[in-house]
């Protein structure tokens, strides 16, 4: 356990040092590849269900192993080997400095009110089109990715990397990946992707609901639990909304609402209340409120840790 929190902690010191280098090979590449790879050669025919069940059983394998058996030869040569190891694979697998950046390159247009530039840069990040956006149908965009990716992005494998080291935290990423490429409720996906939809649910329900409220705590607002656990709910996704809800409350804006993906409407339920107009600011107290929330979890998981580690031997 003890390995795991000075890992992560390393890869955490990492990730706002460097970030992640667009030349440097990263693993999410990779899993991107081998999905992409499988999902042609499966994504066919009968038992579509179960063929998305083989995919995540044979990805999942080969990685978690790959990571396993590299970690024990590290290991070998020299514990901090092992634990330098762990750490570039866990700092592979957050994303808190990319989230920031690419949240203020939306932000950076906005304050020339080069608008097209801005939907541009959003465009990056979201799944909706943005060609026709307002500003604060932009900032709304990006508020929201910040929100739901404090815990996607940070957090979550952050958890994993605390609960298992390095290989649950690339075992999460891996998961989180193929929901990303593969999890839609739609014709070609529904029943492929199930598995990787379900899984990436199951992964995500603990640390995103640990989030919300580490972020609430350390911003003093622990008195709105009632009313975000309320509207969290209302999210189509069991666990994105609990991010949303608590950014959307804290900083007394609305967020939600209508969306178009390739010209099709989805109507999303509304979180917070519409006490503000969204300007560019919010974007940007949404970084601060991140930063902070993953500070206050590492913080979490190391008084965590410590008590798994030597509660056995108080009693």
């Amino acid at each position: 356990m003890l390995d795991h929190l000075v890992a992560l902690s390393i890869a955490v010191i990492l990730d706002r040092l460097i970030g992640d280098p667009p030349k440097m090979p990263h693993p999410v590449r990779w899993f991107g590849k081998m999905i992409t790879i499988m999902e042609k050669r499966l994504n066919k025919g009968k038992y579509r269900k179960i063929k998305g069940i083989v995919m995540v059983l044979v990805l999942s394998a080969a990685v978690v192993t790959a990571v396993v058996v590299l970690q024990d030869l590290c290991y070998a040569l020299h514990p901090a080997a092992g634990v330098l190891f762990q750490a570039a694979v866990i700092f592979t697998a957050i994303a808190g400095r990319s989230l920031k950046e690419a949240a203020m390159e939306v932000e950076k247009p906005l304050r020339s009110g080069l608008l097209e530039e801005a939907r541009l840069k959003l465009s990056y990040i979201v799944g909706r089109d943005t060609e026709e956006l307002h500003e604060s149908e932009i900032v709304r965009g990006t508020v929201e990715t910040v929100a739901e990716n404090t815990s996607d992005g940070v957090t979550a494998p952050l958890f994993w990397a605390a609960a298992g080291g390095a290989p649950l935290a690339v075992f999460y990423r891996l998961i989180n990946t193929l929901d990303s490429m593969v999890g839609y409720k739609n014709e070609r996906y529904e029943e492929f992707g199930w598995a990787s939809a379900k899984l990436d649910d199951g992964l995500n329900w603990i640390p995103a609901r640990i989030t919300a409220f580490l972020m609430l705590l350390v911003h003093g607002k622990l008195g709105l639990w009632n009313q975000v656990s309320m509207d969290a709910k209302k999210h189509p996704s069991p666990n994105s909304g609990w991010g949303e809800a608590a950014v959307a409350f804290m900083l007394h804006i609305e967020l939600g609402g209508v969306n178009f993906y390739q010209g099709i409407r989805s109507d999303r339920a509304k979180m917070g209340k519409p006490e503000r107009k969204l300007k560019r600011v919010h974007i940007i107290q949404s970084v601060e409120m991140m930063e902070r929330t993953v500070f206050a979890f590492i913080v979490f998981l190391w008084i965590g840790g410590m008590l798994v580690e030597f509660a056995p031997s108080w009693f």
